[in-house]
């Protein structure tokens, strides 16, 4: 559990310094100051003395065992203040200094070969370009930091030094303790996932919280990352998304998987709790740190107020969540209870001039009702409130079943409630919509923990078949499989195509038709044409020899002058499809983590609309259904408005087998499925059209 690091008995500070101002003072007086329980060394050549304690030359002239090592020197001799740690038994070091590989090549030598003497010397290195870390538990502030926050239950992991300093004045002015603070910087050894590790075995944190700009080992992060959110929960706000691929994306698929959609993806297969920015990072990591988990999404509403009762309830339903009414007996029996001008449904309005004793009623009943699964309360500072006796009235009621989150609007006269929260460690929000996605967030987590284990189905294939085209297009050096090969390869992943063949002249394009039967769609075949019909390099409904043979000849003359470039192999013939609805089904390999499968409608929906989701590969069947979920036009595949419903199972069916071809063979980075068409349920889904591109090294 880097025992060394986050619970040393012995601290050396290396480059410790009696100037005020200099980061070598700070550190050595935030050890001091908070009281560490454990000895401290003062490391520094030029004096025997530093602030009350020994002074030494040599982190091993003490003659005790040394734990840490907190390395504040310029760069250049950070590696002589590695080995002398090493000589002296560290286990562990916190470089804090910067001008490593933030600052260019020469850096990145420096720290390249830092951390390889690291290594070498089995010792684990923290940052370098880093504030230190804080552990409140044994005291030990050993970080460069103004403050020292009170012990807590939510740790925090930092790639940025800078907002560890925000966050400690968020837990300062909040009042919210901490358990552990560490800032990571450059990442040269210990990462996330090796403190996600660490953490979860930390008794003291309850919740993780994280702020990342990067995630280098995808695989190994979800592994942790979901091993961990199986005991506790993982809030991270990750900052920095850029384009996750080196070339622009040739598919559909491709051009929609961004790298903040593969953090999204890599998060929900993880359990992650995603924040969208630095405040909510906190109304998560509070709510979890200090609630128990609802048990369910139905959310009740107290208020002395109407207008915030209706803000929280449009928050509950536009969040997922269910404002439900209470059961017959519980509002019957607060009927009694309450004035009669107070509403005793969901929200439960107890009226402006609600006493402590009102919302003592009001709470108990909500948490009496089996029906509720997680409770807002709401109070508006009135002529006749009084806000800190009812935020005790609400924490003495509270009895650790259910969550209860409070949202005391306004300002000086809350702050009173505020105080009394924090004391009871009960989190409280300025504004119900902030409770309502805190709510939401422990929902989500909760369902998370509760989903049946993960069985990604594997269905009986064909994987020579797709060997052999694959290395046929190796020995040809192309990486862009088109519709034909393409379409073999899902034929031996049992996926519907129908039959077709290259034709490479007019001839043969009828004699292909004659065969497979009419009508027929005829398709350009390329290697330097992508999109085919923006070339005019579709045809559909062919019926007779005539109409293919005029088809094959004002293709090639339209091709020819709008793509004289471009190679012709010939077209492709094929039996056409009966009508269904146009779904689109695709795989964007993510250099970080991996085969990412897409679902979308066609046409509009995903030229414009955008209306795709997105999942990690490998796929359960119930993944594969979550997906067609995920998107707004999910009612229409159901039926709406008069249509009939489509086959569902097909679609996840589908993307399983997509989610297993992505899975076996790596070389494959992207692949379209455009349209696949898919009728009622009982009908065999058709691939209409397919591509695929493959890495252009093995």
């Amino acid at each position: 559990m880097l025992e060394a690091l986050l619970y040393p008995k012995t601290v050396a500070v290396i480059g410790a310094s009696r100037t005020p101002g200099k980061v070598g003072h700070a550190i050595l007086s935030n050890l001091i100051k908070g009281g560490f329980r454990g000895t401290i060394l003062p490391v520094n050549p030029t004096t025997h003395e530093m602030m009350g304690l020994p002074c030494y030359a040599d982190p091993g002239a003490a003659g005790v065992e040394v734990d840490l090592s907190i390395i504040v020197v310029p760069p250049k001799a950070v590696l002589d203040a590695i080995r002398r740690s090493a000589a002296a038994g560290v286990k562990a070091v916190a470089v804090i200094t910067a001008g490593f590989k933030e600052v260019g090549e020469d850096g990145a030598r420096l720290e390249h070969e830092m951390a390889a003497l690291c290594r070498d010397k089995g010792l684990r290195l923290l940052g370098p370009n880093c504030l230190g870390l804080i552990n409140t538990e044994n005291r030990m502030n050993a970080s460069f930091a103004v403050q020292t926050p009170k012990p807590g239950r939510i740790s925090v992991i930092s790639q940025s030094g800078a907002l560890c300093t925000a966050i400690l004045d968020w837990s300062m002015g909040r009042g919210v303790g901490l358990a552990k603070l560490i800032s990571i910087g450059n990442k040269a050894d210990l990462s996330e996932i090796d403190l996600l590790a660490a953490l979860a075995e930390d008794e003291q944190t309850r919740v993780i919280a994280c702020y990342l700009e990067s995630i280098t080992a995808g695989d190994e992060f979800i592994r942790v990352a979901e091993s961990v959110a199986s005991v506790k929960p993982v809030v991270i706000l990750k900052a920095g998304t850029t384009a996750a691929g080196g070339k622009a994306a040739s598919s559909h698929t491709g051009s929609l998987a961004g790298a903040d959609i593969a953090y999204g993806a890599a998060f929900r297969r993880a359990g992650v709790v995603r924040a969208d920015d630095f405040e909510s990072l906190f109304d998560y990591a509070m709510a979890l740190a200090m609630q128990p988990l609802p048990k369910g999404d139905n959310v009740a509403v107290i208020t002395n107020a109407g207008g915030p009762g209706i803000m929280a309830a449009d928050a509950i339903e536009t969040r997922g969540l269910k404002v439900q009414p209470l059961h017959h007996e519980i509002s019957s029996s607060l009927k009694e209870k309450l004035p009669a001008a107070a509403s005793v449904g969901n929200p439960i309005d107890v009226l402006g001039d609600a006493d402590p004793d009102r919302y003592a009623i009001a709470l108990d009943a909500a948490l009496d009702d089996t029906s509720v699964d997680g409770i807002v309360v709401i109070l508006t500072p009135q002529a006749m409130s009084k806000p800190a006796e009812t935020a005790r009235a609400v924490i003495q009621r509270i009895r650790g079943t259910k969550p209860v989150l409070a949202a005391f609007m306004g300002g000086a006269d809350v702050l009173p409630a505020r105080d009394e929260f924090v004391a009871a460690n009960l989190p409280d929000y300025p504004a119900p919509e902030r409770a309502v996605a805190a709510l939401k967030a422990m929902c989500d987590y909760a369902a998370w923990r509760r989903r049946p284990p993960r069985v990604v189905t594997r269905f009986p294939v064909n994987r020579r078949r797709v060997e052999r085209v694959l290395s046929r297009m190796a020995r040809s050096g192309r990486f862009e499989v088109g519709e034909a090969d393409a379409k073999e390869i899902l034929r031996a992943y049992d996926f519907n195509v129908p039959p077709g063949q290259i034709a490479r002249d007019a001839e043969e394009a009828v004699a292909v038709a004659d065969r497979v039967g009419y009508p027929v769609a005829m398709k350009i075949v390329s290697p330097d044409i992508i999109h085919k019909s923006d070339f005019g390099g579709v045809r559909l409904g062919l019926s007779n020899a005539g109409q293919v043979l005029d088809a094959f000849d004002l293709m090639m003359v339209r091709i020819a002058r709008r793509a004289p470039e471009a190679k012709l192999t010939g077209v492709y013939i094929e039996r056409m499809c009966k009508p269904g609805r146009e779904v689109i089904l695709g795989m964007h390999r993510d250099p970080q983590f991996g085969p990412m499968l897409m679902f979308g409608l066609g046409g509009i929906f995903v030229e414009v609309m955008k209306d795709v989701s997105f999942h990690l590969a490998p796929i359960t069947q119930e993944e594969a259904m979550e997906m067609l979920m995920g998107t707004r036009s999910y009612a229409l595949l159901k039926g709406a408005r008069g249509q009939g419903a489509v086959d569902l199972g097909g679609i996840a069916g589908a993307l399983q087998r997509i989610s297993q071809l992505a899975t076996d063979f790596p070389r494959i980075v992207e692949m379209d499925i455009n349209p696949f068409i898919v009728g009622e349920v009982g009908t065999q889904p058709v691939v209409a059209d397919a591509r695929l591109t493959l890495a252009e090294a093995s």
